[in-house]
C-alpha cells in the first residue's frame, strides 16, 4: 500500500481554541487514481498536503497512522521527509504562475529538480530536462527550455510543472486543482497527459477537484469531503448513484446540456452532516 491514513486530524489555533480543519479522515491508496472532491474549505488540500507534511507552521497534526510506503510520516525526521517530498511524491499546484521561479528558465528549473534528487552532471540534467519536456508533449522543447515562466502560456507552464514533478520518477503524484486556471480545451489535454503518464509509470495519483463529472471519468475511486470529514467514498463510475445527501446535492447543483432546467437546485444543508 502506497498511502495509509487512519483517523487524521489537522487543527489550527483560534481565539476560542483549536479548530478542526480535517477530522477523522481515513483512506488508503495503491497504484490507482483517487479523486478527492468537495467545496472550498472542506479539507481536500490539507489532507493531501499532510502526506508530504507540507502544512502551515501553526497547524497541529495527529493520526493513528499516517504512512507512505510503510514509512511513519509523523515520526520521520526532516531528512527522510525531504527524500519523499518532490522525490518519491510530487505535488502539482493549481496555478504555475505562482509555483515556477520567475527568474529561472523552465529548463533550468527542471534540471535543478533532476540534480537535487538524482545527482549527475549539469549536462546530463539539461539533457534530461529536454527529454522530460518532450514527454509532456511540448512541441519545441529547446525553445521552451530557454523560456522564462512569463513567456509561457498557462497550459505550457502547467506542462513544465508536471515535467519538474516527474524528474525524480515519483511513485505518487498529487494534483491539486491542476487545470482550474486553464481553458476547457487545455484542461482536457493536461488531464489526458497526466492519465497517460500515471498509467505508463505505474504511479498512484490523488486528484483534488471541484469538478465531479471530471473526477467520475478520470479516477478509479472518489472520496467526498464536507467540513473536514470524508462523508462518502465510492467507485468513480458509481458517483451518479451516490447515497449521501451532500454528494447528491453537489450532483443536483450541476447544469446539464441534455436536461436543461430553468433554475438550478440550491443545496439544503443538514446539521447532522457535521457529525
Amino acid at each position: 500500500m502506497l498511502v495509509e491514513i487512519q483517523n487524521l486530524r489537522v487543527q489550527f489555533p483560534t481565539a476560542t481554541g483549536l479548530s478542526d480543519a480535517v477530522r477523522n479522515v481515513s483512506l488508503t491508496l495503491g497504484q490507482e487514481k483517487l479523486g478527492i472532491v468537495g467545496e472550498s474549505g472542506s479539507g481536500k488540500s490539507l489532507t493531501a498536503r499532510s502526506i508530504m507534511r507540507l502544512l502551515p507552521g501553526n497547524a497541529r497534526i495527529s493520526a493513528d497512522r499516517l504512512a507512505f510506503d510503510g514509512i511513519d510520516l509523523l515520526g520521520a525526521d526532516e531528512a527522510t521527509l525531504r527524500k519523499i517530498r518532490g522525490g518519491r511524491a510530487g505535488l502539482i499546484m493549481q496555478d504555475p504562475k505562482y509555483s515556477l521561479n520567475p527568474v529561472m528558465t523552465a529548463g533550468a528549473q527542471i534540471a535543478e529538480a533532476w540534480r537535487v534528487h538524482r545527482g549527475g552532471s549539469r549536462r546530463t540534467a539539461d539533457k534530461a530536462a529536454l527529454d522530460l519536456l518532450t514527454q509532456v508533449q511540448i512541441r519545441d522543447p529547446e525553445r521552451v527550455a530557454r523560456a522564462y515562466p512569463h513567456e509561457l502560456s498557462g497550459g505550457m507552464g502547467q506542462r513544465v510543472m508536471i515535467a519538474m514533478m516527474l524528474a525524480p520518477d515519483p511513485e505518487l503524484l498529487i494534483a491539486d486543482e491542476p487545470t482550474s486556471a486553464l481553458d476547457a480545451t487545455v484542461q482536457a489535454e493536461i488531464l489526458r497527459l497526466i492519465e497517460d503518464l500515471v498509467s505508463r509509470r505505474g504511479m498512484g495519483l490523488i486528484l483534488i477537484s471541484h469538478d465531479l463529472p471530471l473526477v467520475s471519468h478520470f479516477c478509479d475511486r472518489v472520496a467526498v469531503m464536507y467540513a473536514g470529514r470524508i462523508v462518502e467514498e465510492l467507485a468513480a463510475n458509481e458517483l451518479t448513484r451516490a447515497k449521501h445527501p451532500y454528494t447528491r446535492g453537489l450532483l443536483e447543483c450541476l447544469p446539464s446540456l441534455t436536461h436543461p432546467r430553468p433554475r438550478l437546485k440550491v443545496m439544503q444543508r443538514d446539521p447532522s452532516w457535521l457529525t
